[in-house]
């Protein structure tokens, strides 16, 4: 069989297997890896480069992979991106260990002294500040569980505030380039710097915001208004959240040096891989006794996911397909700049309402790659629509972003089930608008 036949037969094999949830994604990814390296590399192609090359290791080994630009091969596993996200990890479970999230929640609800619709409002926002720099997954799961505490004082229904949550966290990861796992892995991919992603992708989520915060009040304000808010007589104190003071402070502090880090990390010239590493160590070294804890905790089957996800999408690369997916692109928009980003904007926006948004982002990195090259289009402004629409789209169904999973799911377990009818109800058409905010955002100001 064909080496470009095989692959793509393993890549829609890869991609049902996720879709369906029978098997964990990580063993699917890391099975259908494998399978491309044997079976496309190995027995089809008879290529030991082509194996080399996609597990990409020997980057891990070049000076420029820590320090400088690092060009890196364009295809194959991107051990920056591994690394940087295994680094967050562990700074949030110290984060969340020390009761950051928590106390951070309790403190802005009595600063707007238990109002129903203010708590509603600063808790969009919360969410999608916190987002830009923390995985919206860490920030729904304490978040959720806060608002439902939250609900049960203010007597009222805590769905609502959920769903703004869960969308909002999703388009503030969308600000920046360690936001959202498929910004990480544009942005390490295509060589952008945190300052990249904001000056273009944050313009667009910032104006985003307010017209979603705007929606949601809508949709929402009559029935939070019914609630008898007011301030509680025995709520407990935010510092109780703390679990040390001492932990909290260092967690705060460890936080503060990684967005510092990344900010700058274009003038410093340490790349992500570098932050990623450097302040895990910091977190395990500021809380020792609990650096065993920290570590376990750790994802471990998320990174391996990526792992395997990687050589599956390296294997299309290697054996052209990407490069004819690119081609029809670019027929199909006649060598059009807006028609192009139109089409990359919203066909990843659909595709991510209904499958993982990672495999989809990794798959397309080489696409608008080939594209920029082929049809000269600039290839930040592809990077762009691809950014927003993977990372909004997943918002408009209740599969499509692993935040909306797991704050659906906390609120569930506390007796509040959301139906597919309810959540897209309000979230779809919250999706639709930001993307087309998107869209005129892009043509307005890149064309």
């Amino acid at each position: 069989m064909a080496p470009h036949i095989l692959a793509v037969l393993i890549f829609i094999a890869m991609f049902l297997l996720i879709v369906t949830d029978k098997i964990e994604r990580h063993l699917v990814s890391l099975g259908c890896g494998l399978l491309m390296l044997v079976l496309v590399f190995g027995l089809s192609m008879h290529s030991a480069e082509a194996v080399w090359e996609t597990l990409n290791v020997g980057s891990i080994f070049r000076p420029d992979f820590w320090y400088g630009e690092a060009e890196g091969s364009s295809a194959g596993v991107n051990w920056s991106t591994i690394l940087f996200i295994l680094g967050m990890m562990i700074m949030v479970e110290g984060m969340g260990r020390a009761g950051f999230f928590r106390w951070l929640c309790l403190q802005i609800a009595r600063m707007v002294r238990y109002r129903t619709i203010p708590v509603f409002i600063t808790f969009m926002i919360m969410s999608a500040v916190l987002a830009m720099f923390i995985d919206s997954i860490t920030v729904i799961l304490f978040l959720a569980a806060v608002t439902l505490e939250l609900a049960q004082i203010l007597k009222c229904n805590p769905l609502p505030m959920i769903l703004a949550e869960v969308f909002c966290a999703n388009l503030g990861g969308s600000a920046t380039m360690c936001g959202d796992p498929p910004n990480i892995i544009i942005g390490t991919s295509l060589h952008y710097s945190f300052a990249d992603f904001i000056s273009n992708t944050g313009v667009i989520a910032g104006i985003s915001l307010i017209a979603v915060i705007v929606y949601f009040y809508l949709c929402f304000h009559r029935e939070l208004s019914r609630s008898k808010g007011g301030v509680p007589a025995s709520y407990p104190d935010p510092k109780e959240a703390i679990a040390s003071r001492g932990d909290f402070i260092k967690s705060c502090l460890i936080f503060g040096i990684a967005v510092a880090l990344l900010v700058s990390h274009a003038q410093t010239g340490l790349t992500v891989a570098f932050i990623g590493v450097f302040i895990a160590a910091l977190t395990l070294l500021s809380q020792p006794r609990h650096a065993g804890e920290l570590l376990r905790k750790v994802d471990y089957k998320t990174l391996l996911f990526f792992v395997g996800l990687f050589v599956v999408v390296g294997g299309l690369e290697q054996t052209g397909v990407l490069e004819e997916i690119a081609g029809w692109i670019g027929r199909v928009s006649g060598s059009n700049g807006m028609l192009m980003c139109a089409i990359i904007l919203w066909v990843s926006a659909f595709a991510s309402a209904f499958v993982d948004n990672i495999p989809f982002a990794a798959t397309m990195i080489p696409v608008i790659r080939s594209l920029a090259a082929m049809q000269g289009v600039d290839l930040s402004v592809l990077a762009w629509s691809l950014s927003m629409g993977t990372d909004i789209g997943g918002s408009a169904t209740p599969i499509g972003a692993s935040a909306n999973v797991v704050g659906i799911s906390v609120a569930s377990k506390q007796g509040h089930p959301v139906s597919w009818g309810y959540y897209c109800k309000y979230s779809a058409p919250a999706a639709v608008l930001v993307v087309a905010i998107s869209m005129v955002c892009i043509f307005l100001r890149y064309f």
